[in-house]
């Protein structure tokens, strides 16, 4: 019976991941790349530092949801998870992965504290906001994340019954109680919840400073994007990080087939709902912002509509020289 309930969770959980998977890469393709496009075309966003931010979180998104599309694919179609058969991939996809997931949880902590810097009263911290501190914080960060997972290509390795994990137990409860408890968990959900917190409330002064208008319409905006987008950070994340600290502590064999579908089933819906945290931002900024709606609305009919119009009208304008035989050569060769 425990067998029969085993095989089904197990084609449950695959059928999820595989729908979810594809879902999650299609709507964050199109999210991203809009982002990216609106947030680099608008006047409005160039040359702010909450939109360049936007603008790498995007492309960080874009990258990290191609790399887990293409080996959820290679798994779904053979049936094999490559991580548990190539010591390469085993390696590589968790370096890969968690240097993506880091940054982009830091990135959403940036994001926050850059409205707190730029709403704040004080004028010498609003003085810090600026994008060269954002473009030198995105490559320390970069950096930094990178340079954490280099123990992930010494201590990962491929053990028979449990696949590709961790083999050295010092390192596996470092990741256990440091990284996602504090780095990957609960430090960034805290510091964005913090900040988006404290950039809300700073946000009801502006009424008092004096600043133009347009300006305190943006503030309004970004603040509100982001903190609806902190919201959904934590709802999406703070699921998988608790996965992960029970997983890495209690290794259950394939062979204990029921608690092994049971933890497939968990571990299927927790990774889907962090996948998403790459994939929502558009959606979010889109249901929740009616500023946005009409910034994308305009990006489409003035910006797109357009561009396409001059470039069809230019090929429609092209010239093409006809290749008509010169009459007076014509008659010279004759003479």
């Amino acid at each position: 019976m425990s067998t029969l309930v085993a095989i089904q969770l197990l084609a449950i959980a695959q059928n999820f991941t595989f729908y979810a998977t594809i879902i999650i890469f299609i709507a964050g393709m199109i999210g991203n790349i809009l982002n990216i496009c609106i947030f680099t075309k608008m006047k409005t966003f160039q040359g702010n530092r909450c939109a360049f931010y936007l603008i790498v979180e995007s492309i960080v998104s874009l990258c990290f949801l191609i790399q887990i599309f293409i080996l959820q694919m290679y798994q779904i179609t053979y049936g094999i998870d490559p991580g548990n058969i190539s010591i390469f991939y085993c390696k590589i996809r968790t370096t890969l992965g968690q240097s993506s997931r880091l940054l982009i949880d830091y990135i959403v902590c940036f994001e926050a504290f850059d409205q707190y810097l730029t709403t704040h009263h004080r004028f010498f911290l609003r003085k810090l906001s600026t994008l060269k501190l954002a473009q030198y914080l995105i490559i320390v960060a970069s950096i930094l994340c990178i340079s954490q997972t280099i123990p992930y290509i010494i201590f990962y390795d491929i053990v028979s019954s449990f696949g590709c994990i961790i083999t050295n137990n010092g390192l596996k409860y470092y990741y256990s109680f440091v990284y996602y408890i504090f780095l990957h968990g609960f430090f960034p959900i805290l510091i964005s919840s913090l900040f988006s917190l404290l950039a809300y409330r700073n946000v009801r002064r502006l009424v008092r400073r004096q600043i133009s208008i347009l300006r305190r319409k943006l503030d309004h905006q970004l603040t509100a994007m982001i903190f609806v987008r902190v919201i959904f950070f934590i709802i999406l994340l703070l699921p998988y990080t608790m996965y992960r600290i029970y997983i890495l502590n209690v290794n259950i064999p394939s062979i204990d087939r029921l608690p092994y579908a049971i933890v497939q089933l968990i571990s299927a819906i927790t990774v889907s709902l962090m996948f998403g945290n790459h994939s929502i931002n558009f959606y979010v900024f889109f249901i929740t912002s009616s500023r946005f709606r009409r910034q994308v609305k305009y990006f489409f009919m003035k910006i797109c509509f357009q561009s396409f119009k001059r470039w069809f009208n230019s090929n429609m304008n092209r010239i093409h020289p006809l290749n008509i035989p010169s009459t007076q050569s014509s008659a010279t060769l004759e003479l």
